[in-house]
């Protein structure tokens, strides 16, 4: 949409998104300046082994011992390699497929997941770490690894005038107490394209039930997900009222 022009004729000032979130409960607002959500990248990670008899194993090259191996060592990127009391990291593997029969290795195995950071640095570094790991573990056992990584959505980023500026519209409609400071999130949001074009505010709508307890809320995404409607009602009134407010204040200079 960036690339088709949504941002101009006319030109784009400012923009403003909203998302819906279990952390805060219904007539709670929350957003960040500066780093609110976090990159993500999906990898994929290809073990090349030689297939044989599971009756067999030192006639072939085993990719699931590998490939297990590798998972763990991922781990260590984030626990031993990335300083992240200045930037914070996951890495997490989501799908482990390989083989076809209980008594054949295979020749191959694939693993999936995702990075998150904040940093673009921090990302590459991650990407550089996994490649050694991923090689290296690999190498020594006479197998081959290949990897490859997607562009992902950049890391939210609220421009922090755009939020000082706005802030006093979401408290007319929420309250002083009610407007808060939300907790870096390793979510990921692909509003962060207009961000990278404008300044950008994106912020979270509390629709959790008073009823509900924060620990016993159903997270975003789940089947079981609950959302309390009479928070939308305001949550429409705060993106009317931000755009009107934006506006008349750009009248006004």
């Amino acid at each position: 949409m960036v690339r088709a022009g949504v941002l101009k004729n006319p030109d784009v000032d400012a923009i403003f998104g909203l998302h819906v979130m279990q952390l805060d409960q219904t007539g709670q607002v929350s957003m960040r300046p500066l780093g609110a959500m976090a990159s993500s990248q999906r990898f994929e990670i290809v073990v090349k082994g030689r297939q044989t008899h599971g009756a067999t194993p030192w006639s072939g090259i085993d990719p699931i011992v590998i490939a297990s191996q590798i998972v763990v060592g991922l781990q260590t990127i984030v626990s031993r390699r990335v300083d992240i009391s200045s930037s914070p990291a996951v890495v997490t593997v989501g799908t482990f497929h390989s083989g076809t029969r209980n008594n054949i290795i295979p020749d191959d195995a694939k693993l999936a997941g995702t990075i998150r950071t904040f940093d673009p640095a921090v990302s590459e570094a991650v990407r550089d770490e996994m490649r050694q790991i991923a090689t290296g573990i690999a190498q020594s056992q006479g197998a081959e690894a290949t990897l490859s990584f997607s562009e992902g959505n950049p890391a939210t980023i609220n421009d922090p005038a755009l939020l000082e500026q706005m802030r006093p519209t979401l408290v007319r409609i929420y309250g002083d107490a009610n407007v808060r400071v939300s907790r870096p999130l390793m979510l990921a949001e692909d509003f962060a394209f207009y961000q990278q074009q404008v300044p950008g505010l994106f912020f979270f709508v509390g629709v959790r039930p008073p009823a509900v307890a924060a620990d016993a809320a159903i997270p975003n995404h789940s089947p079981r997900f609950f959302a309390d409607e009479n928070a939308l009602k305001d949550a429409v009134r705060a993106m009317a009222s931000l755009a009107a407010d934006f506006l008349r204040q750009q009248d006004r200079e």
